[in-house]
């Protein structure tokens, strides 16, 4: 039988950070597509992505229109407020977690693996410490949702869709991680990564490349986490697609 390990005072804290970071995101989320469904409801078009929505909004206020009412402007521009406030939390959220993870010995190791930042490695850290609690990558990458859902009838095996079972945010992270590293071709040689891609992206969509690419990178963050060592290229350049 496993046991969920003790958490120590620091990775309570730390996770605390986390959480309230991570709810403020989904707030300043939610004040984004609010802001954007109001201007869309009166025929005004934004490009997606909240670079382009901070850009235009300034001007969009700014600009007498027949389009937004008095009322609707002023309720634009209060959301607008609350979206800066949130950006301000959320920065200084951030620098504090940044700061922690650069203090710790965990996080820096982890930090040397391709994709992943003082955000994920702090959240790794602070979720299951030392990786003891796992004996290999693979329970690891289980626990976080990331392994198809397996599907056996005789000598046949059938893989379907990733299991979502487990911790959510950290699941997240990881993907996010996993298309940083999937904008980035440039670094794919330089990581090792580059042949295990170029053979996966042959045969797999690429969201489903993505999950692939964050499993790998979960198993190879805990064994980074685990082993006490930093992230060794020659360790899987010449890995094979799975």
């Amino acid at each position: 039988m496993k046991f969920v390990a003790t958490k120590s005072a620091d990775q309570l804290d730390l996770q605390a950070l986390h959480r309230v970071r991570e709810r403020l995101v989904s707030q300043r989320t939610g004040i984004i597509n609010q802001i954007r469904a109001f201007l869309l409801e009166r025929g005004i078009a934004v490009r997606r992505g909240q670079r382009f929505l901070r850009a235009e909004l300034p001007g969009i206020l700014a600009t007498p229109s027949d389009v937004l009412s008095p009322h609707m402007v002023r309720i634009v521009e209060d959301l607008a407020g609350d979206w800066r406030r949130l950006d301000d939390r959320i920065e200084a959220l951030s620098a504090e977690i940044e700061d922690l993870a650069h203090k710790d010995s965990g996080c820096e190791r982890l930090m040397t693996v391709p994709g992943i930042g003082p955000i994920i490695s702090s959240a790794m850290v602070a979720a299951i410490g030392t990786g003891d609690a796992f004996s290999k990558g693979r329970d690891f990458a289980a626990w976080l949702g990331l392994v198809p859902k397996q599907i056996s009838t005789g000598d046949r095996t059938i893989l379907g869709k990733i299991s979502k079972r487990g911790n959510r945010y950290l699941r997240v992270l990881f993907v996010q991680a996993a298309w940083v590293v999937l904008i980035k071709p440039k670094s794919w040689e330089r990581h090792g990564l580059k042949p295990w891609i170029e053979a996966a992206k042959k045969r797999l969509h690429h969201n489903v490349l993505a999950i692939a690419l964050a499993n790998k990178l979960a198993r190879i963050a805990w064994s980074v986490l685990a082993r006490g060592r930093g992230f060794e290229v020659r360790s899987i350049a010449t890995a094979q697609p799975v």
